[in-house]
């Protein structure tokens, strides 16, 4: 059964029964609002299985309340918010198909406390926490009261990860509001946010950051720390090559980076962070670096020290010979006279 809501791979009779409403070809949602009581049920069944994995639900109240899933497609990742009344799902052995695409749904609490059991564990998720499941075990979930949540489908294949690392990780409660749970909370809940207003190419990149950050998050947690060069640092290394390419853009801020590359302003300071560097320091160094290049060259004669301030962002002379003198312990000016011959080029 696809693990995909979508028109095509709904019933006729669910589709008679259900308020299902597709916005693009990558988002879809569905509510039970306006069903009885029993195609409610029904109607919700097939949703989650749908939605998720193939599932039993069980309610947990004698009319089960409405129920909503809105999920949206961003690359090879799936994101669903669902809200609902009190239930219990499973997932059982007879319902695992051996040609199952192993996914692994990290789950992002917001409203209700939720019971999840996995792998021998067994752990409550609060408000404001998050926990993974692998769908290719057996595992089961409960919430005694009304709740929403949404959760982020990730293909088990596309996580570089070693899978003992993920196997500690299933049935297990974490706090998002700090260290590389934060960080990987925040981009999340900024992707779900924008989810919808992305196009197909900026979709691949914001979950391939994700699946970055969750890389780094299962890594941090086994005590390792992956090398510079390996996909963990990619979502740094997008940000900066955005940066590099907007450098003589005067109004380049954290601001306007963030959003450009579909992160929080919280997130960006905090990837900075982990390198020992601040967002604002990191662009100053850059463009320090190609005024003192350019100053070097014949044609700083005809633009001036004040032009190539200008021409790398700077917007202030002043401001641009103080931050210069605290780089190379010089002005501008005596850079440009020759005291540096050796890296001169036409």
């Amino acid at each position: 059964m696809s693990a995909s809501l979508s028109t095509a791979s709904l019933s006729t009779a669910s589709l008679s029964t259900t308020s299902l409403s597709t916005a693009s070809l990558s988002t879809t949602s569905l509510s039970t609002a306006s069903l009885s009581a029993s195609d409610r049920a029904e109607s919700w069944r097939d949703a989650v299985s749908h939605a998720f994995v193939p599932m039993t639900v069980d309610f947990l109240e004698e009319v089960p309340s409405p129920g909503e899933i809105v999920s949206h497609r961003l690359g090879p990742v799936r994101i669903s918010r669902i809200q609902a009344g009190p239930q219990a799902v499973t997932r059982g052995r007879h319902l695992i198909a051996d040609g199952d695409s192993p996914t692994l749904v990290l789950s992002l609490q917001e409203r209700g406390t939720a019971l999840k059991e996995q792998d021998g564990r067994e752990t409550v998720v609060r408000p404001g926490g998050f926990s993974i499941t692998d769908t290719s075990r057996v595992f089961r979930k409960r919430i005694e009261e009304e709740f929403a949540f949404t959760s982020f489908h990730f293909p088990r294949a596309e996580l570089d990860v070693p899978e003992r690392d993920l196997r500690a990780l299933t049935a297990t409660a974490f706090d998002g509001s700090e260290g590389s749970a934060a960080l990987l909370t925040a981009y999340l809940s900024k992707m779900a946010h924008e989810a919808a207003e992305l196009d197909e190419a900026v979709g691949r990149r914001a979950a391939a950051t994700a699946l970055d950050l969750l890389a780094l998050f299962v890594d941090d947690r086994a005590g390792r720390s992956r090398p510079r060069d390996s996909r963990t640092a990619a979502s740094s290394e997008r940000i900066k090559e955005y940066i590099l390419r907007n450098l003589r853009d005067p109004d380049l801020s954290p601001s306007t980076i963030a959003e450009a590359n579909f992160v929080s302003v919280r997130l960006l300071h905090k990837l900075f962070q982990l390198e020992g560097a601040t967002v604002g320091g990191w662009i100053r160094a850059r463009r320090l670096e190609r005024c003192s290049r350019d100053l070097l060259r014949p044609m700083a004669r005809e633009i001036g020290v004040a032009g190539i301030a200008r021409r790398w962002g700077f917007a202030n002379s002043s401001h641009f010979t103080r931050a210069f003198r605290a780089a190379y312990g010089m002005t501008p000016r005596d850079w440009q006279a020759g005291a540096h011959p050796a890296h001169r080029d036409g």
